[in-house]
């Protein structure tokens, strides 16, 4: 790929003038944002501000009534298997773990590699307990998710993300349906993947995580986007009343 100087060249996701609507309610209004290739963003704001419906787009399943977002410079596929393998390069990490319950921690991670990428199963397997490995619950692969806490599910959960090979992964809330002490278990393996280099979207409360580990801050309010900036910037020195306000009520704490 040469690099004439265009910036399209290093934008993984590009979103432009989309807006989403549920019934009356405008949930996404002209958002624009780019994300290049290595970054990691978090988006944060209060409750309803769009933030999930932002993310949930990026990967089509939330369909957008106006704009458009491309992945790697092409228009998201609506349907069929150009969506599919579209799934295949945006990795998903939910804030309900969603693993399979029928199947084994091993099972759950190879899945989508045979399945979507038809890799070789052995050679899946071989790669799954590598990411669990990674995650730090290798030890658990023959079990069944009801038998692990919660930070593991949502570990094997980003095991199985990065199965896939993705050129993105989303994390929605990732951390929002876990106890404290799981919290930071889970924070670590985002903060790892972060510092090597693997291009994130991250909707948090997580505070910390985002002055760690975000490249950018995206502030929504409202279904908008109100202010980005870097993490030092925006957590010192907020610019809008909506961001002063929501940083006066949360770190308080």
């Amino acid at each position: 790929m040469s690099d004439s100087g265009t910036l399209t060249k290093t934008d993984l996701v590009a979103l432009t003038g989309v807006n989403k609507h549920f019934g009356e309610l405008h949930v996404l209004k002209d958002i624009n944002l780019s994300i290049a290739k290595g970054e990691v963003v978090v988006v944060i704001g209060p409750s309803g501000s769009g933030k999930s419906t932002l993310c949930r787009a990026i990967n089509r399943l939330e369909p957008i009534d106006e704009g458009t977002i491309t992945l790697d410079g092409q228009p998201l596929p609506s349907e069929g298997k150009a969506l599919a393998k579209l799934r295949a390069d945006v990795g998903m990490v939910f804030q309900s773990f969603n693993l399979f319950a029928h199947k084994t921690i091993l099972q759950n991670v190879t899945l989508g590699p045979c399945k979507v990428r038809k890799t070789d199963p052995k050679v899946a397997e071989q790669r799954a307990m590598e990411l669990l490995e990674r995650v730090g619950v290798a030890n658990q692969a023959a079990k069944f998710p009801a038998q692990l806490s919660g930070g593991q599910q949502q570990r094997v959960a980003i095991a199985r993300a990065l199965a896939m090979d993705p050129k993105v992964i989303l994390f929605d809330e990732p951390t929002s349906a876990l106890d404290p002490e799981m919290i930071q278990e889970v924070l670590e393996v985002m903060i790892d993947l972060a510092k090597q280099g693997m291009t994130m979207v991250v909707v948090t409360h997580e505070m910390g995580f985002a002055r760690t580990a975000a490249n950018r801050v995206v502030f929504m309010a409202d279904g908008e986007i109100v202010e980005q900036a870097s993490p030092e910037e925006f957590f010192t020195n907020p610019t809008s009343r909506r961001a002063q306000d929501f940083l006066g009520k949360i770190l308080k704490h």
